[in-house]
């Protein structure tokens, strides 16, 4: 945590794994419980990783709970940092992608737009926020404490999911990065390199940890938020507040509504997977209402400046022959056109703006690597450097693969993850709410299965919930019975949600009643 400048595990070194009883083994003890090497290339390769762990402001740790003791003391800057991590993190270009949709594919006017941001932006938000509340409290990352709610064995497949989430994600930042980028070069720096460009720095960062993960959310927003409000005062004039909805008729119209809404919603959602995750060296005695206010603020005030950005940019497309032509070549060229006429000044806020998405990226890299240990006991064997390694090579093999479809894919990919992720908050939500508020949760127990809820109520909610996405998803490629009935509207994560929550509450009391736990 950025509070203060000690890497905990630096200060009081623990191995990822070794328990606070174990502290006087020999540090060649194996992390989460692998066996000391004796000689040969196992021992090599544990002095190597051994030497990496060691370097100045790196974090050893991977899942292994931080324990209370080991936590950092509170402060001001601490609080401030909860809601500055999310600020920073998400007033990003790719984000503004998301305003484009409005305008621009569902055919919305400025102020329905607007509107649609609005809601879909705070009831994502709201969702992240609740699960970000997790962290301090139990000292465990977000897919470990699902454990809690939905058994060792079914969180196994949300968080299978969320590391693909982030795989796509991230993939998609780089796109954008290297787009940005080749933009504001006229062209001469082609989309590749600035992808290469993304990847080494997110690594960089992802690979050191928790530190300088903090440190670098802490200042990064700074330039970007100026690059943004540049960008408002150069383009504002020719956003269009005027712009009417498409002529459709009034059915036609809710669905679009319905549907932006939605994907307003899926975007700050996302990071409900991984909210836990930044928030485990935060005190045990923390407030959950200040995690999640705080939380709050910070995502749904950077995401609405960004959406607001993106629609009124996309509301400028059809009146503006510049902006047009810059569309068709790519989402940064539009970004970039958006500064024309401050010459040199705008392309280096457009280079700003560009390595700007690398906030975004960072976290997303770092939670996918725990999730790589969360998957299993050889998973966790591996230390979570590697791991980070691992991610964002796959990410940039996906963003290379994928630079020339874009939107195509954003559009595809965040409504496609959004399903599973709202059903996965419920079920923490009414585990917590109705059958576990007066009997808490013994955090140290994280491994025992015999603790831990045998999971069928939460798995069996889980899958029909994907049943319920799936009759009403309205992507290119499949178009659902209900969603077709709805006006080929996407209502997969109502209907996701519904099922899951008329499900999970009459099998969790009957797995509770007949197995126990």
């Amino acid at each position: 945590m950025s509070s203060l400048p000690v890497d905990v595990e630096k200060a009081d070194p623990v191995s990822d794994t070794v328990q606070i009883a174990e502290k006087e083994k020999d540090s060649s003890s194996s992390a989460d419980g692998n066996v000391p090497a004796k000689g040969g290339a196992l021992a090599t390769l544990r002095r190597i990783n051994d030497a990496i762990e060691g370097l100045s402001g790196f974090e050893a740790r991977g899942i292994t709970r931080v324990l209370p003791d080991e936590r950092q003391p509170a402060s001001l800057l601490a609080d401030l940092q909860v809601a500055i991590l999310w600020f920073g993190a998400n007033i990003s270009a790719n984000n503004m992608t998301t305003g484009l949709f409005g305008p621009l594919i569902f055919g919305l006017g400025f102020k329905d737009s607007v509107m649609c941001a609005l809601i879909g932006c705070f009831l994502g938000s709201a969702s992240t926020s609740y699960m970000s509340i997790w962290g301090p409290q139990s000292g465990n990352r977000t897919m470990v404490c699902l454990r809690y709610f939905m058994g060792y064995w079914p969180s196994k497949l949300a968080c299978l999911l969320n590391i693909i989430l982030m795989l796509g994600y991230i993939s998609l930042n780089f796109i954008l990065t290297g787009q940005t980028l080749s933009a504001v070069s006229g062209g001469s720096m082609t989309i590749v390199v600035g992808i290469v460009v993304a990847a080494i720095v997110c690594w960089v960062v992802a690979v050191f940890g928790m530190w300088i993960f903090h440190t670098y959310e802490r200042y990064a927003w700074i330039p970007q938020l100026l690059a943004l409000f540049v960008l408002i005062g150069c383009a504002g004039p020719h956003f269009d507040a005027s712009l009417p909805n498409a002529e459709v008729d009034s059915f036609t119209l809710a669905a679009n509504r319905l549907s932006f809404l939605s994907l307003c919603l899926y975007v700050p959602n996302s990071w409900a997977a991984a909210a836990s995750d930044y928030y485990v060296y935060y005190p045990e005695s923390t407030s959950r209402l200040k995690i999640f206010l705080l939380t709050l603020v910070g995502l749904f005030t950077s995401f609405t400046l960004v959406y607001m950005i993106g629609i009124g940019l996309a509301s400028g497309v059809a009146s503006n022959p510049a902006w047009a032509d810059a569309f068709g070549i790519s989402t940064g060229a539009l970004i970039v056109e958006g500064y024309s006429g401050l010459g040199g000044f705008g392309k280096l806020c457009g280079v700003i703006v560009a390595l700007g998405i690398i906030a975004n990226s960072i976290p997303g890299s770092y939670s996918a690597a725990l999730g790589c240990q969360v998957m299993g006991r050889y998973g966790k064997m591996v230390p979570r450097w590697v791991w980070t390694c691992v991610i964002i090579i796959i990410q940039l093999v996906c963003a290379l693969a994928g630079r020339e479809h874009l939107l195509v894919f954003f559009g595809n990919f965040l409504a496609l993850m959004g399903y599973w992720i709202e059903a996965m908050v419920l079920i923490v939500l009414m585990e917590h709410l109705l059958f576990r508020r007066t009997k808490g949760f013994d955090w140290a127990k994280w491994e025992d299965k015999e603790y831990l809820p045998v999971g069928v109520a939460a798995l069996v909610a889980f899958l029909l919930s994907w049943a319920g996405a799936i009759l009403g998803m309205y992507q290119i490629w499949y178009v659902g019975p209900l969603a077709e009935k709805a006006g080929f509207s996407d209502i997969g994560l109502w209907v996701g949600s519904a099922f899951t929550v008329v499900s999970f509450v009459p099998l969790r009391w009957a797995e509770l009643r007949f197995l126990g736990r």
